[in-house]
């Protein structure tokens, strides 16, 4: 039996929040990159804004609180069966997010949250999802500009 091909993509929000030189992280409990480290994020909901989603997705999933001020990337995220079979098809949209409040503690459909040091992911000691440390570089980057 053969799983039906996705009618479009799904567009989902990340929140990157960036303090302190560490990046805030979820490790999945969820498909796609089940077990794996990245940003908080999920699906945008019918008549949201992309900054008031990640704003949501992020709370739901660490209980941070930050403000979303701009969207900085978007990604392919594909997810295929065991046979290579497209799935679903995810356009990631990445918002920089400035933290205002709270530690993270994992909630909805993260197994664990955690501020991680940048330079954690450039050695490969975390699973991470594809892209994660190159966005995390990127939104560091971009939080250090005034």
């Amino acid at each position: 039996m053969s799983t039906p091909s996705p009618q479009r993509p799904i567009a989902a929000t990340i929140a990157a929040v960036v303090r302190d030189g560490r990046v805030l992280l979820v490790r999945r409990a969820n498909p796609p990159d089940q077990g794996r480290w990245a940003f908080p994020g999920g699906k945008i909901d019918a008549g949201e804004s992309l900054h008031a989603a990640a704003a949501r997705e992020l709370l739901e999933e660490t209980g941070v609180r930050a403000e979303p001020l701009r969207v900085f990337d978007a990604v392919d995220v594909y997810d295929r069966d065991d046979t290579g079979a497209l799935r679903r098809h995810f356009i990631l949209i990445a918002v920089l997010c400035r933290w205002q409040s709270g530690e993270p503690v994992a909630g909805d459909d993260a197994a664990e949250a955690r501020w991680v040091p940048l330079e954690a992911l450039d050695d490969h000691s975390l699973a991470t999802s594809f892209g994660v440390a190159e966005l995390a570089r990127r939104a560091a980057a971009l939080s250090a500009t005034p």
